[in-house]
């Protein structure tokens, strides 16, 4: 289970912030809106960013040596994503029962279970 765990959190992180990735690049209307009521008239520019850098963390979370960059980044989108929802959004955004809000949850503590897994390639710390 040992050597399995990291693989499934790797999975899971990714997968939670690949599968969002469509409504993100194509300008779905909810989408629109949860960025809107974050970034106002930088909508497009915060929803197609936080994309980009989701596709990069989930990349890097397979990436060999590279794992604790993708951690890192995930730790840092998923703050943001759970800060959003405190602060702006509501734990429960347009009656999704806090399903975006779980995922952002979930997500950050698979990211950091894997920075800690990884801490040995970090440079200046890991060796």
């Amino acid at each position: 289970m040992k050597r399995k765990l990291p693989l499934v959190l790797k999975l899971i992180a990714a997968i939670i912030m690949l599968q969002t990735l469509f409504f993100k690049f194509t300008g779905a209307e909810e989408s629109v809106e949860l960025f809107t009521k974050i970034a106002g008239e930088n909508e497009a520019l915060v929803r197609i960013g936080t994309g980009v850098l989701e596709l990069i963390a989930s990349i890097l979370l397979f990436t060999p040596k590279k794992t604790w960059l993708g951690a890192l980044l995930t730790i840092g989108l998923m703050g943001g994503a759970i800060m959003s929802h405190i602060t702006i959004l509501g734990i429960v955004h347009n009656n999704d029962g806090g399903v975006l809000f779980l995922g952002a949850a979930i997500t950050l503590i698979a990211g950091a279970i894997l920075l800690f897994l990884s801490k040995r390639d970090i440079p200046l710390i890991g060796s």
